[in-house]
């Protein structure tokens, strides 16, 4: 097949890498266009665009989905095939253009977790199994037929990097895969189930901050789904603290314990939560490098008597 190639993070790189190592031909890639980062500003292209240069594949970086330039040049192409891997929402006109259409990977088990951080909810809901599912582009946003899915059980130590790199790895082979099914004469994808679709929404700043007044468990959960980007975080001493890697712990906590008290532990960082407590394994303060927790208690010397969880007067929540 000929196929325009869509996508912008690390994650979308993979498949790329499959896709032009395969029988099939990449007319172009579409991508993110630069931005700038860092403290000098300077200009740095996509992870896919600079993959894309490196195999030697035009590029193509548009400001607008929806302009008549891209439309265009894509036609011009003539694809048989558009494959969008963690890239922005299509318009109809785009995804309606080759005579397969579109399709797109998605790093959930369809209808659940639709959204933009699928990964992450997983993670935080303390899901047991994920996967990817690959699907036909519609005007709604993940809520086309399914052309495959693969399943794949979450590790009990495994957080939101080491899950998004797995994920990437498996979706090359899957893309091909993928393709090979829509290529079979007569085959028909699967409908999604309304009643069994989840959200899966963007993370926002807000939606980082850690509520000790969970059980351990879901603490633990939380803190795997952001780890380590945005990283899941709390306030001490009016100070930001992001929390890493935690785990439960069986240390003795007293029942009218605060949640988000320091609980002594022999030079463990040791946190109540609502029916137990949480050991902190790595953590970054603000304005600091990682450390252990018991780097943390060495350096920082927290009380029993001090609470996690509460910035200073005057310090508000972004939302």
């Amino acid at each position: 097949m000929k196929i325009v190639y869509m996508g912008t993070p690390e994650f979308a790189c993979k498949p790329l890498l499959a896709l032009h190592e395969s029988r099939h031909e990449i007319a172009v890639v579409v991508t993110g266009r630069d931005k700038r980062r860092g403290r000098r500003g300077e200009a740095c292209a996509t992870d896919v665009h600079c993959v894309a240069g490196e195999l030697g594949l035009p590029v193509l970086t548009p400001k607008s989905l929806r302009s008549e330039q891209l439309y265009q040049e894509l036609r011009a192409c003539r694809p048989d095939l558009i494959v969008v891997v963690a890239f922005r929402i299509l318009p109809e006109r785009l995804f309606s253009l080759p005579e397969f259409g579109a399709v797109n990977i998605h790093a959930s088990l369809l209808p659940k977790y639709r959204g933009a951080a699928p990964i992450n909810w997983a993670l935080i809901n303390g899901e047991r199994e994920t996967g990817l599912t690959s699907f036909f582009l519609n005007a709604k946003v993940d809520t086309g037929n399914i052309i495959l899915q693969e399943k794949t059980a979450i590790g009990e130590d495994e957080n939101c990097d080491s899950l998004r790199a797995r994920l990437s790895e498996m979706s090359g082979p899957f893309l091909l895969r993928t393709i090979d099914l829509i290529e079979q004469d007569g085959f028909t994808p699967t409908l999604q189930h309304e009643s069994q679709a989840t959200p899966a929404p963007k993370i926002r700043p807000f939606d980082a901050l850690i509520d000790f007044g969970l059980p351990a468990a879901r603490v633990t959960d939380f803190v795997r789904g952001l780890s380590t980007r945005p990283g899941a975080y709390t306030w001490f001493r009016g100070k930001k603290i992001k929390i890493l890697v935690c785990r439960e712990t069986e240390t003795s906590v007293a029942a009218a314990t605060r949640p988000g008290s320091v609980i002594p532990a022999g030079g463990q960082l040791v946190i109540r939560c609502a029916d137990s407590a949480i050991e902190v394994q790595s953590l970054v303060p603000e304005g600091k490098k990682a450390m252990d927790g018991r780097s943390f208690v060495n350096g920082f010397r927290p009380k029993a008597t001090e609470v996690f969880g509460e910035p200073v007067q005057g310090i508000k929540e972004k939302k």
